[in-house]
């Protein structure tokens, strides 16, 4: 474990090394060539790249450093090396999305975020692994990502190689998406910020599908400070998908300085907070509500609605709408898929429409009552996940008790469609002796991602949580 050094070039922030760029201290093509570099020494251990777009990396570097040179507009993010989950197309490269059936197909269009990372001026690396079809396996001849803190825990899915490819400083942010957690668990596994904007925030136009009304797009990065710089450059409306909200996209910045938090009521629900979680996940939470009263903000106990129900229904949601994504492709490419996607994809086409409509009328009823709840605050901590990132054999042999603890602070906010940060908020130590991060979360309002930011930007710059990298 390390703390931030402004010497490591690799763990900088993004706002960093824009002001890096801009003072003339680094060249883009300086900067990316070292991550370059340390990607081809690190990730043959970490693996978290499904592959790395080294020419066109460099060749954009140049074209970065060129337009500074001559004085041109620059984007808010020109010149800083990001990579993107292998589900977003780009146009000539690989969009294999972790499955065997997908080997080789190369993209003829870029998604509509990718093409906004592009006109800010960003650099892309390369793709970095997903799970099979955005869901929870992943499957030969993809391999799964090594968590960088400690390679026998669990990375996280679906966004497993955004997650460790942030952590291990082989970027400095990532393109990932949500569809049950998928931000959310690779951002508390790995120890970095994660932010899942409102559903509809973010367009989703040339993204590889899983389930169209969960599905989330948004940033992993190191800092809120970082996640809410490229949640402004991604989102917007798009005509590309008309599900995109027509809701303007407010600066969400921060400037350098102390925050206040005076006037922010922040909630917590000691049920959904403190029932049923280890002991380091109460310790953090307890000690960020600690932190957050004495940066001025106000503590409300709320009652958010039971998620019991709303879990499993989220499977049943996911299956039909992933069923539909699939359509009859699926059955003659049925042996081609994992069997936590196949089995998926069957149970949704067994699903009769008075099945699914029954699923639908209760999660619209679960959406408005945690709407409710939320909205009589400015956000509400909760945990991340009920435990740390536990062993992978654990993980692969999935109990009752380990599908709750991993999707009760998650799939709630997807089936319900509200915008979520999340951000490491401790650090503990596993059975083996090794450093470990322990995730939490806000919770906002629909289209507050603002807000978010600007709460967890203040509780960052009061502790060293994010900037704690692994000594890789």
């Amino acid at each position: 474990m390390s703390t931030h050094n402004p010497d490591q070039l690799h763990y900088q922030e993004i706002h960093e090394i824009a002001d890096q760029l801009a003072t003339g201290e680094q060249t883009s093509y300086a900067i990316t060539e070292a991550l370059l570099d340390r990607i081809g020494q690190v990730d043959q251990t970490i693996g978290s790249y499904a592959w790395v777009a080294h020419d066109d990396a460099l060749a954009a570097a140049r074209r970065s450093d060129a337009r500074r040179a001559e004085g041109r507009p620059l984007g808010r993010l020109d010149g800083v090396p990001l990579a993107i989950k292998d589900i977003f197309d780009r146009a000539g490269w690989r969009t294999e999305a972790g499955m065997a059936s997908r080997r080789g197909t190369v993209a003829t269009t870029s998604a509509t975020v990718v093409e906004r990372l592009e006109a800010a001026g960003a650099v892309l690396l390369g793709k970095v692994h997903t799970t099979e079809g955005v869901y929870t396996e992943h499957t030969p001849p993809f391999r799964a990502p090594l968590n960088p803190w400690d390679a026998g825990r669990w990375v996280g899915v679906s966004s497993s190689g955004s997650g460790a490819s942030v952590a291990a400083g082989l970027c400095f942010g990532a393109l990932g998406s949500d569809t049950g957690g998928s931000i959310r668990m690779p951002s508390a596994s790995n120890g970095v910020t994660g932010l899942k904007p409102t559903w509809g925030r973010v367009s989703r136009a040339g993204a590889v599908e899983l389930a169209a009304t969960l599905d989330h797009v948004g940033p992993m990065c190191r800092s809120a400070r970082d996640a809410g710089l490229v949640l402004g450059v991604i989102a917007g409306a798009d005509p590309r998908d008309p599900t995109a909200a027509q809701v303007p996209v407010p600066d969400m910045s921060v400037g350098d300085g102390p925050r206040s938090l005076a006037g922010v009521r922040i909630g917590v629900d000691p049920e959904w907070s403190y029932r049923d979680v280890s002991a380091d996940v109460e310790k953090a939470h307890r000690a960020a509500e600690a932190r957050l009263a004495d940066l001025g903000a106000t503590m409300v106990e709320v009652t958010l609605p039971d998620p019991t129900q709303a879990i499993d229904d989220w499977f049943g949601v996911c299956a039909a709408q992933t069923a539909r994504a699939h359509g009859d492709g699926f059955v003659g490419a049925r042996d081609t898929y994992g069997p936590a996607l196949r089995e998926l994809i069957e149970r949704g086409r067994s699903m009769s429409a008075m099945e699914y409509d029954e699923l639908l009328q209760r999660r619209w009823i679960f959406k408005g009552r945690m709407e409710a709840a939320v909205s009589q605050v400015d956000s509400v901590l909760i945990p991340a996940m009920s435990f740390i990132a536990p062993p992978v054999e654990k993980m692969i042999r999935m109990d009752d008790e380990t599908t709750a603890g991993v999707h009760r602070f998650t799939v709630p906010f997807t089936l319900s469609q509200l915008p979520t940060i999340t951000f490491p908020g401790a650090f503990t130590t596993t059975e083996s002796g090794v450093p470990f991060p322990v995730g939490l979360q806000m919770v906002g309002r629909a289209f507050s991602e603002q807000s978010l930011v600007s709460v967890v930007d203040a509780l960052q710059r009061t502790t060293d949580w994010n900037q704690t990298h692994p000594a890789l």
